[in-house]
C-alpha cells in the first residue's frame, strides 16, 4: 500500500507507526520562503495585542523573538500548499477517527533576533508517534514535530518543538456521564483564583508590597519584583478587546462554533474566557460584558463572558 492510499483509508496501529518511521525517515524538508520579509507594521501589530510597551524593538529594528511562527504562517487559501512530514500522518490519523486535537507542548528556542526586511524559510521535521494512549479525552496519539526558521544567511534563528494529541472524541451520550474532560490546571498560583470562581467572586492577584495588578496569576510581581502576593475581588465588567470564532478541531464537552474572547477590565489587566448568550454574528469587539459563572458539571465552575444587555 501507498502512502497516498494508506491516508485515505483506516489503518491499524502498526501501519499508523509504519507511516510515522517513514516521516520520520524523511528528514528535514524546506517550505516556501515567508510571503513578506520580516517589517515594522507587523511588529507593532504584534506588540500592540500582547501588551508589550517594550520600545527596543522598533528602535533597532529587531523583531521579538517569539514572532517566529507569524512570518510564515500560511492564510486559509494557501494551507497545504507546502506539503511536510506532517501532513500525511495527521492525514491518516484523521481518517482513523481521531479527529480531536489538543496541542500538549510548544517548546521553542531562539538563536539570535531577526531584523526588519529579512526573509525567514521555514524545515518541518517530524520527530515521533506515541501511543495508541488512554487520554481523559479518550484513545489517542502524541504527535512530535520540529519547526526551524533559516535567516537570509541561510542558519537557523529560531526553533520550535511542537506536541499534539490526536484522539477520537468521546459521543455526547458517554461525556455526558463523566465529569467535563478539559479541566485548569490549579497550583499554588492559581488557587485563590479558582476560589473565587466558586465563591462567585471574580478575583484578580495583586502585590502586596505595591498594589500592581497581574493576570494571568504569576510568582513574582512585573513592577516590583516583590513575591508578596494578594488578591482583590474586581466588579466582574469589561469589553470586549479581541476575540476568535472556533469552528474546528472538535472540543470535547462544547459545541462548535464558539466564541473564545480576550476580556479588558476596567481595573487594567485582560482575561481570557468564552463569551456565551450572544449569536456569534453578533460579537464584536468594544461591546460591553459582564461575567457569570457556569457549573459544567459537580465540580467544576467556570468563569464565562455575556452581553451586559441582551
Amino acid at each position: 500500500m501507498t502512502d497516498a492510499a494508506m491516508t485515505d483509508a483506516t489503518m491499524t496501529d502498526e501501519e499508523l507507526h509504519e507511516l510515522a518511521a517513514k516521516q520520520v525517515a524523511m528528514g528535514e524538508l524546506r517550505g516556501t520562503p515567508a510571503a513578506d520579509p520580516v517589517n515594522a507594521p507587523m511588529i507593532r501589530h504584534w506588540l500592540a495585542a500582547m501588551g508589550d510597551a517594550n520600545p527596543r524593538y522598533l528602535d533597532e529594528g529587531v523583531a521579538p523573538p517569539a514572532m517566529a511562527q507569524v512570518w510564515t504562517m500560511q492564510g486559509p487559501g494557501e494551507r497545504g500548499k507546502d506539503r511536510s512530514p506532517v501532513d500525511d500522518l495527521m492525514a491518516a490519523l484523521d481518517a482513523g477517527g481521531y479527529t480531536g486535537v489538543v496541542a500538549t507542548n510548544c517548546e521553542q528556542t531562539y538563536h539570535r533576533y531577526v531584523r526588519i526586511g529579512e526573509l525567514l524559510t521555514p524545515a518541518t521535521r517530524f520527530t515521533s508517534l506515541a501511543g495508541p494512549k488512554r487520554t481523559a479525552l479518550g484513545d489517542g496519539f502524541f504527535a512530535t514535530w520540529n519547526v526551524t526558521w533559516y535567516g537570509d544567511d541561510d542558519r537557523p534563528v529560531a526553533e520550535m518543538l511542537f506536541r499534539v494529541l490526536k484522539f477520537r472524541p468521546k459521543a455526547p451520550a458517554a461525556r455526558a456521564r463523566e465529569p467535563y474532560p478539559l479541566r485548569p490546571a490549579v497550583n499554588r498560583d492559581t488557587a485563590f483564583f479558582w476560589e473565587g470562581v466558586r465563591d462567585g467572586e471574580l478575583r484578580v492577584q495583586s502585590c502586596a508590597d505595591c498594589g500592581e495588578l497581574r493576570h494571568p496569576p504569576g510568582p513574582m510581581c512585573p513592577n516590583c519584583r516583590s513575591a508578596n502576593r494578594s488578591h482583590v475581588v474586581v466588579s466582574g465588567r469589561g469589553t470586549l478587546y479581541s476575540y476568535v470564532v472556533h469552528h474546528h478541531p472538535p472540543v470535547p464537552g462544547r459545541e462548535v462554533p464558539f466564541v473564545v474572547g480576550v476580556v479588558e477590565l476596567p481595573e487594567g489587566v485582560r482575561i481570557v474566557g468564552n463569551v456565551i448568550d450572544c449569536p456569534v454574528e453578533r460579537v464584536e469587539v468594544g461591546m460591553p460584558l459582564r461575567v457569570t459563572y457556569r457549573p459544567m458539571d459537580d465540580e467544576l465552575v467556570l468563569p464565562m463572558w455575556t452581553p451586559e444587555e441582551p
